[in-house]
């Protein structure tokens, strides 16, 4: 018996029944709601993060005789590459639904889009230089970490593991931020109606009047290869990591398969097709595709962001992360708000782009009850990630 139940769990315990286990108990929890708010799909980060903390205390137990890992070398590298598969589906569904109408609304008011996610970065970066310069306890690479956990910027966290020469301070410093990164961006996209009490309906309907651009329609015949529209998001991903893998001389930058399938998202949301071949896809295929890597993403950073999470938290680290996440998004908002002048949505969708926030975008598109928001997200995210990574590199090489 004791050998039947050692053979049972040591098949079961696999990144397939961790993944499921997971997201069941993340969608649970993201479905409460306390004062008119809840994590949504955020929640599925919170049910990771925990099981990386149980696992980090317990990296195996004991089943019938049979010693049975939970948490290895071989499990954190599967999370790993679940982190970029939810990536790509998540940011290449972005791209797709936002490119018809994209590069048609890009104007002068793309230009304050632009701006914020410089401006957000840039604050990001001077707390960051303060913290470093105040805390003599405190390394570059832990506040490099602290800062793209801050942001919630994984090709931050990827460009500072290139040049840093401390990596596991870097990966311990992003862990202890990202959870407050992840959290506090999903509510204040939820909080800030409510506090500024917005009557959503009104704003939505002037939201989508505003931003009601016809779609481009060709009489056309083109080849469509199959009835789902799997073969364009296959090959907008293709593309896309071809994209970001390419690197510039000199100052080794790359954008990424985060960069890169969102940039070729948009080029082919935008054409609609590749010379005969349709590449239009139903808009309902790419909000399962978004969904499905935004819950892949959140597993997959969680579980290994847990894991280093108890062994490197320290009070002044979650505090200097928390202000690293409050300060450039609150700055931020009102900026586009004030300065801007965008209009609400606008500016909370700007600021999910400028903090890089996969979750918070999910949060948002709930939360404004339409996926016009991406438009904002998609114009201030590829400028956010490119500061992002210069940024960790610059301060990397200033200290």
């Amino acid at each position: 018996m004791n050998e039947y139940l050692g053979s049972i769990s040591g098949s079961l315990f696999t990144i397939i029944f961790f993944m499921f286990l997971i997201g069941t108990c993340g969608y649970l929890i993201g479905s409460i709601k306390f004062l008119g708010i809840k994590l949504g799909t955020a929640g599925v980060l919170l049910a990771a993060l925990v099981f990386g903390i149980v696992a980090s205390y317990y990296p195996s137990i004991l089943i019938g005789g049979k010693e049975i890992a939970l948490f290895d070398d071989v499990l954190k590298a599967d999370f790993s590459v679940v982190t970029k598969i939810g990536t790509a589906l998540f940011v290449t569904s972005i791209g797709l639904i936002a490119g018809p109408k994209f590069f048609r609304t890009f104007n002068r008011k793309s230009l304050s889009y632009i701006l914020t996610g410089i401006i957000v970065i840039m604050i990001g970066g001077m707390l960051a230089l303060g913290f470093a310069s105040l805390d003599d306890n405190l390394s570059i690479d832990m506040v490099i970490g602290l800062l793209t956990g801050g942001l919630t910027s994984t090709p931050g966290l990827s460009a500072a593991k290139e040049v840093a020469e401390n990596t596991n301070e870097v990966v311990a410093g992003y862990g202890i931020a990202y959870l407050f990164g992840v959290l506090g961006v999903v509510l204040f996209v939820q909080l800030v109606p409510k506090i500024l009490k917005v009557d959503m309906e009104v704003e939505r309907d002037n939201f989508i009047a505003a931003n009601n651009i016809p779609m481009k329609i060709e009489t056309k015949n083109r080849k469509k290869v199959d009835a789902y529209g799997f073969f364009p998001f296959l090959l907008t991903i293709m593309f896309g990591c071809i994209l970001g893998a390419l690197k510039i001389p000199g100052i080794n930058f790359s954008l990424g398969t985060s960069g890169g399938t969102l940039i070729m998202g948009l080029l082919i949301g935008h054409f609609g097709h590749i010379g005969p071949l349709d590449c239009k896809m139903n808009k309902d295929t790419l909000n399962f595709f978004r969904e499905l890597g935004l819950v892949f993403f959140l597993i997959g950073c969680g579980v290994p962001g847990g894991v280093n999470f108890i062994s490197n938290v320290r009070i002044s680290y979650f505090i200097y992360g928390a202000i690293m996440t409050l300060v450039p998004m609150i700055l931020g908002f009102v900026i586009a708000r004030r300065i801007f002048k965008m209009n609400l949505f606008n500016s909370l969708g700007s600021i999910t782009g400028g903090m890089t926030s996969t979750p918070a975008l999910g949060a948002l598109i709930t939360t404004a009850g339409t996926d016009e928001v991406v438009s904002a997200y998609a114009a201030t995210y590829p400028i956010a990630l490119v500061c992002v990574v210069l940024l960790v590199k610059v301060l990397l090489l200033l200290f």
